[in-house]
């Protein structure tokens, strides 16, 4: 495990071993982190590996999966009047499922749209504006549930009730069994993410050897920890192991963040989802639990969500890693940066958006 972020002697050595491997058949490594993806992107990492290796970027980014259905109703509710739509500034340009449909262009029509930089921010606007209703939108995986469900039992606490969350949180582990159950995809291991692993631990990602056979590797965001990690999972496979390996140990342990799961079972509860482009997921969503439904905005507004509807975008393929971006027929022709057309283009972690930038 390396210790020096940038040492270049030892970026030298395994970019050197990388390349000298040799596979007799297709490796098909993902990683599932927006912030590898971009990372790979930004150092061209993908440059690296010998032929027969690709890297697949998977469904990492939360913004990217968020359902357009979803996307929909936030623009309903965000049209009501005296309703406060507080959001991470990824979403804001986000399409529903259709281009005229986003938080942007509520708000030109007078929506009241709010960026915020956590759950945190939410709660202390709803403090300070007692006699406004906030709404906030609780996107991503484990990294960002247990703030959202802090807020959420101090705002109990507190009898603070003019707050909610639309909780559109995800687990990372349903959408991973999903895509090693693909037929048509055929991965041979993941690069885990980092974050997520802080509070799941590396035992969180057991069952990828465990159920699957695969390998794992853990691994985090600068480019000598990506690097590194891909020789720890090309290594494996050479010689045909399966297992999960922690290169990331500097941040992540075994059992991860007891106190930051305890507090997502306490609030959440595991619900089917719906994930963009790739269709529902049993078991992959958090639902505010009965206790706290007073500050679930799908109950205190009666939220409903609409079918998925079928667009030219690909970003679903390529979220399940069976395009590139450039086999998108929008990529660079109508889908740009200035006029996204799927949210892999929108978010600054999307794969899109990365190989738009970086390309």
């Amino acid at each position: 495990m390396n210790n020096a972020l940038d040492n270049q002697e030892l970026s030298e050595r395994l970019i050197k071993n990388i390349k000298n491997m040799k596979f007799d058949r297709k490796i098909n490594i993902m990683e599932v982190c927006g912030s590898h993806t971009m990372a790979i992107a930004k150092y061209g990492l993908k440059g690296i590996l010998p032929e027969e290796v690709k890297l697949l970027s998977g469904p990492g980014c939360p913004v990217c999966v968020t359902a357009s259905s979803r996307i929909d109703a936030i623009y309903r509710l965000a049209m009501r009047k005296k309703v406060v739509i507080a959001t991470y500034g990824d979403m804001i340009r986000v399409p529903g499922s259709s281009p005229d449909i986003s938080l942007r262009n509520a708000k030109s029509f007078g929506a009241r749209i709010k960026i915020v930089y956590s759950a945190e921010d939410a709660l202390d606007y709803a403090k300070k504006y007692p006699d406004e209703e906030v709404v906030f939108i609780g996107i991503g995986f484990e990294t960002t549930s247990p703030t959202a469900a802090l807020i959420i039992k101090d705002a109990k606490r507190e009898n603070i009730k003019n707050i909610s969350i639309l909780s559109l949180h995800k687990v990372v582990e349903p959408v991973m069994r999903f895509l090693l159950e693909q037929p048509d995809i055929k991965l041979d291991g993941f690069l885990c993410p980092g974050h997520v692993a802080t509070i799941i631990g590396a035992k969180g990602f057991d069952f990828i050897s465990r159920d699957y056979g695969k390998v794992g590797i853990i691994t985090g965001f600068e480019p000598l920890d990506i690097i590194e990690a891909l020789y720890m999972i090309l290594t494996k496979l050479k010689k045909g192991e399966s297992s999960i390996e922690n290169q990331y140990a500097r941040c992540v342990n075994y059992l991860g963040n007891k106190a930051a799961v305890n507090v997502i079972k306490e609030v959440f509860e595991p619900c089917d989802d719906v994930w963009r482009g790739i269709g529902n997921i049993t078991n992959s969503g958090l639902k505010i639990r009965e206790e706290y439904r007073n500050w679930d905005a799908a109950a205190k507004f009666d939220l409903t969500y609409e079918e998925e509807k079928s667009t030219a975008c690909k970003c679903g393929e390529v979220l399940k890693g069976k395009i590139s971006p450039y086999q998108c027929p929008l990529f660079k022709k109508i889908c740009n940066p200035d006029n996204p057309v799927g949210p892999c283009m929108v978010s600054s972690e999307g794969s899109c958006a990365a190989a738009y930038k970086y390309k």
